[in-house]
């Protein structure tokens, strides 16, 4: 046995051998980090930079949105992203005519007591939004619009984030983002 391994027990490669090899050996260059403040270190896929993403950045993508949505009406509160969507949109209205009669059916469908799509806003809010209807302003919307995205984001985003259609979203973007 000694005799097919002699340096087993008794190397003939010297400290100084070593070093040498070692010298040779040729070593991966590592990047330099960018130290600066305007990027961040991770430059990993982006949904690696942050904990948890916001429930604005998913209103932003179509899919996260159509998931969202989804979850929601699960939870029996789809009319929460149904307002806030027609809100936005309402927003975009130029036209002072199309304004009134729009102004109109989203009170209609969503402010209304007892509305088909009733949202969870005080009462004050609803009074101010009744008021405002007699002229309307692209704007007349935007307490009970804000009131309905913090019930969002508090509720009903944090279960989402944990509902196996997000996770499956999350992994599938990470794989795309990959290739």
């Amino acid at each position: 046995m000694l005799r097919q391994f002699p340096n087993l027990f008794f190397p003939t490669f010297g400290l100084c051998q070593i070093k040498e090899l070692l010298k040779q050996a040729k070593r991966p260059r590592r990047p330099i980090p960018n130290m600066s403040r305007e990027q961040p270190f991770f430059a990993g896929p982006p949904d690696d930079r942050k904990l948890q993403p916001r429930l604005e950045d998913l209103l932003q993508d179509r899919a996260y949105l159509a998931a969202f949505r989804s979850h929601l009406r699960s939870e029996f509160s789809e009319e929460n992203i149904e307002f806030w969507l027609t809100c936005e949109k309402f927003r975009a209205t130029a036209s002072r005519e199309n304004l009134s009669w729009k102004a109109r059916g989203i009170y209609e469908e969503f402010v209304r007591p007892a509305a088909s799509k009733e949202i969870n806003v005080d009462q004050r809010i609803r009074e101010e939004i009744k008021k405002s209807l007699d002229q309307p302003n692209p704007r007349c919307f935007d307490e009970a619009q804000k009131h309905v995205y913090l019930l969002m984001e508090r509720d009903s985003c944090p279960r989402f984030l944990q509902s196996d259609a997000y996770l499956s979203l999350k992994q599938k973007s990470r794989t795309l983002w990959y290739f």
